[in-house]
């Protein structure tokens, strides 16, 4: 069974860059053989729900979250970037003067947003084709949000054309930044839910991410999406 890469992951790099930032890319998480095996199993009823982007204005395109139980690889990405990331998100909290609380395990921190009744499980697996795109957004879902999720590429870059992830930074009285990143196949990019503590000539102030993909010019794109917390 294929099993997440962590050897190459320097969290003292990582943690700097989010903090700063809002968002980084890591580098590989996944094998190609992982992501190939994802990809295939998109036509496999393991699903929740499907969302016709189209439909309801998000965009063009398709996408699926996961139901539980979750597939093997989906449950130990959650669990290894929980852990991996709560000394950063107590540190966001700290910044931002929050009081929010992140148990040590995964798995307890689920036990709290089923709590709050938010028990509808969030990974998702998004599949783009030509033209296809995703507009700018937030993936909240609840009172309760850990700040930071991940996108991982589950394509190769020869496979598609176009279909940049976009995040757009968004500052208080200030024009918007676009960040315009290309994610080799089984590259993470770890970003802001809702915004980052940036440091001003006053002390942190909130910046605000959302974030989407830009249209695909030809070619199909998957990407899987690594969201922490759980949905009403």
């Amino acid at each position: 069974m294929p099993r997440i890469k962590t050897e190459n992951m320097n969290w003292d790099s990582i943690t700097d860059t989010l903090l700063t930032t809002g968002f980084s890319k890591v580098g590989s998480i996944l094998s190609d053989i992982a992501c190939e095996k994802l990809v295939n199993e998109y036509d496999n009823d393991i699903y929740r729900s499907i969302i016709n982007m189209q439909r309801y204005n998000f965009g063009r395109g398709e996408y699926k979250y996961y139901a539980y139980p979750l597939p093997p690889i989906i449950t130990e990405l959650r669990s290894y970037l929980y852990e991996s990331l709560t000394p950063v998100a107590r540190e966001w909290s700290a910044r931002l003067k929050l009081q929010n609380n992140y148990p040590k395990s995964h798995e307890d921190y689920i036990k709290k947003c089923h709590a709050a009744d938010q028990k509808r499980p969030t990974p998702l697996i998004l599949k783009y084709g030509p033209d296809d795109f995703n507009t700018l957004h937030q993936d909240l879902y609840g009172d309760i949000h850990f700040p930071y999720q991940a996108a991982i590429m589950l394509s190769r870059p020869d496979q598609y054309t176009g279909g940049e992830f976009t995040l757009i930074e968004q500052r208080p009285r200030m024009q918007s930044v676009a960040h315009v990143q290309k994610l080799n196949q089984g590259e993470v990019i770890i970003f802001a839910v809702n915004e980052f503590p940036k440091l001003g000539k006053k002390g942190y102030y909130r910046a605000k991410l959302r974030h989407g993909v830009s249209k695909l010019h030809s070619g199909s794109r998957h990407t899987l999406g690594i969201i922490l917390h759980d949905a009403k």
